[in-house]
């Protein structure tokens, strides 16, 4: 067998040169200077015996070597991640940080209670809590960049495991004195001819809704878009415009009368994390403190 003597701070200033197709955001995401990453990265072509990038465009591009050099280090540099983080764990039985993505709903309503009761029990572990849309955070944990997103896990990614939390329904909430209001049910006719507030794009629900009522050739007349929830429950009960949102999150909300639609709009929540990735031992035991939950 040949022995190619490279080292893994070539491997990791190659993989970011590759994902970010430049070489100084390279060296700001490492924290390093261009010229060690340029010198490593020479180097490294040096001791494979080919080129890895086409230096010939403005941008910075893989040769089809490169492509292929680099599907192998991202498994070999998770590998190595993974060793470290399963040593260190064994080094530090009650230590450990668990990174979670979570939607603005989610976080708003749900999660204090699950964070509150999760540190009851395991008050040695920390959370690093990331604000992101559920498509977000589901590409986040594609990209190793979080451990866990708790998110709407309908049609999930074969990359993902999930355990289904809780079934929500999509309502529409509306002011007390809206004409809607003495409606029993609301058809996306109904909805998409009232002024209405939306999530911000990168919104799982938001991107639902909206193809639903473009598959009827509809266009919601969208007047305000805002992640904070509770800006958008106080236009609502303001008199400003519609909504739609998980119900638990309308429930009980002063000067908002919910209705479901006619055809009923339910989602599940849950925990996803990636599929063939290490679970340290911290994240273990979040996943089996979110097995015993139940969010209602």
């Amino acid at each position: 067998m040949k022995k190619i003597p490279v080292e893994l701070r070539q491997l990791e200033y190659f993989q970011m040169a590759a994902r970010l197709k430049n070489l100084t955001r390279a060296a700001e995401r490492l924290h390093v200077s261009q010229p060690n990453i340029t010198v490593a990265i020479k180097k490294l072509e040096s001791s494979l015996g080919i080129q890895l990038f086409d230096r010939s465009q403005k941008q910075l591009s893989l040769t089809p070597e490169g492509s292929v050099f680099l599907s192998r280090v991202d498994v070999a540099l998770r590998n190595v991640q993974d060793a470290l983080i399963e040593i260190d764990d064994y080094k530090q039985l009650q230590k450990g940080t668990i990174r979670i993505g979570i939607p603005p709903m989610i976080g708003s309503f749900l999660f204090p209670r699950i964070y509150c009761d999760f540190r009851r029990q395991h008050p040695n572990l920390a959370i690093n809590l990331f604000e992101e849309g559920s498509k977000k955070a589901r590409e986040k944990l594609e990209e190793d960049e979080i451990d866990f997103g708790i998110v709407i896990i309908s049609d999930p990614s074969p990359k993902l495991s999930v355990l289904s939390m809780a079934t929500c329904q999509l309502v529409v909430g509306v002011p007390v004195d809206h004409p809607l209001s003495k409606k029993s049910s609301i058809t996306l006719e109904d909805f998409a001819d009232a002024e209405s507030i939306f999530m911000k794009e990168g919104s799982f629900l938001r991107s639902q809704i909206l193809e639903k009522c473009q598959s009827q050739g509809l266009e919601p007349n969208i007047i305000i878009e805002s992640n904070q929830i509770e800006t958008i429950k106080g236009l609502v009960s303001s008199g400003a415009g519609i909504t739609c949102l998980l119900d638990f999150v309308l429930e009980n909300t002063p000067g908002i009368k919910v209705i479901p639609f006619r055809e009923p709009l339910f989602y599940d929540l849950g925990l996803a994390w990636k599929k063939e990735r290490y679970v340290s031992h911290a994240a273990q035991a979040f996943i089996d403190f979110c097995r015993d939950q139940l969010i209602r």
